[in-house]
Order: structure tokens, then C-alpha cells, then sequence
């Protein structure tokens, strides 16, 4: 069992007789009233996105969530393929499975696929990818002002922001779950 006010982005829940995944969710304080918790929950099954509020001592059964370590493969322009490492199964998943999860995978990269019950419902990228940049805007000596990022391309096609030293050819380290810049490799 997991309390609303526990909630965070990709935990799976029981809720109606349905399993449902946390897309978003933000704890509101109102200045007058109870405090409760806001989120977007993704049914699993079908797909479909609702938007549900909770009181924060709420408490929902979690759903039993298998998770495989598989390989990247390609994309075949409509399907994206998959092998598992170890019994060297493949297997093919649409964009509405995949989503935006593969934004910072290049193929043969080792990826997380996410099932219930033998239902494959979704993917999960590795924490941190080392990826190479392929066009940014040069950065100038002499501009250093604190803070300052500039937009950059990866090998994958993502656009991050990145510190103005960033150069093309540059291999940078991103961290997947917030899609952030983190530090030259």
C-alpha cells in the first residue's frame, strides 16, 4: 500500500479495478482547506490520461510491476524492437508504448521494459546516457556569465540546454529523468 502524499513520477497503482501509472503529480497547500495531491495517472491498459485528486493519507494498493532488462534495437519507422539479453527473445512495441522513453537512447543501448501480468505497457530508459553533440551554437572566450546554457543536439536528435563551453563533438552525460545536462565526459 502507498499513500497519495507518497505518489512520484512512474509509480504503478491499483485504483478502480485498473492499474494506473503516475505521469505528474504536485502536492497543493491551499492557504484555506486541506492540503491534497493533484496528479495525471495513465491507464496502462487502454492508454487513456486522467486527471484524479487525492487526499495524502489516501492509500491505494501498488501493482506488481515486472521489469526486464532488454536491449535496443531499432526502429523500423512504425515499430521499435527489443531483445532480451538472455533468452535472446525479441519483441516489437508502438509508438504509444514507447512514448518519449527512447528521446535519449541510440540502438543496442540496454533499456527497461515495464509489464503486468505479460502485458508489456511501457519502456524505461537507463538513469544517465553519455551521448555525443552534434550541433550547437560555438560558444565565445570570454563568455562566461554564471548560468548562461545554449541549445544542443545529441547523436539521438533530443535538443537539451547546455553550458555555453559546450562544442560540437563534445560527449556530454544527461540525466534521463530530467532531461538535464550534467557534466563533459
Amino acid at each position: 500500500m502507498v499513500e497519495a502524499g507518497d505518489f512520484r513520477r512512474g509509480l504503478t497503482i491499483e485504483y478502480d479495478g485498473q492499474i494506473f501509472q503516475v505521469i505528474e503529480f504536485l502536492h497543493v497547500k491551499p492557504g484555506k482547506g486541506a492540503a491534497f495531491v493533484r496528479t495525471k495517472l495513465k491507464n496502462i491498459k487502454t492508454g487513456a490520461v486522467i486527471e484524479k485528486t487525492f487526499r495524502p493519507d489516501e492509500r491505494m494498493p501498488l501493482a506488481h510491476i515486472e521489469r526486464r532488462e532488454m536491449q535496443y534495437l531499432y526502429n523500423d519507422g512504425e515499430l521499435y524492437y527489443f531483445m532480451d539479453t538472455q533468452t535472446y527473445e525479441q519483441i516489437a512495441l508502438g509508438h504509444d508504448m514507447v512514448g518519449d522513453a527512447l528521446k535519449f537512447v541510440k540502438e543496442n543501448m540496454t533499456v527497461t521494459v515495464l509489464s503486468h501480468n505479460g502485458v508489456v505497457f511501457g519502456v524505461e530508459p537507463p538513469r544517465f546516457v553519455e551521448l555525443e553533440v552534434i550541433d550547437t551554437e560555438p560558444g565565445f572566450k570570454g563568455d562566461t556569465q554564471t548560468g548562461a546554457t545554449k541549445p544542443a543536439k545529441v547523436e539521438t536528435g533530443a535538443v537539451i540546454q547546455v553550458p555555453l563551453f559546450i562544442n560540437v563533438g563534445d560527449k556530454i552525460k544527461i540525466d534521463t529523468s530530467t532531461e538535464e545536462y550534467l557534466s563533459r565526459v
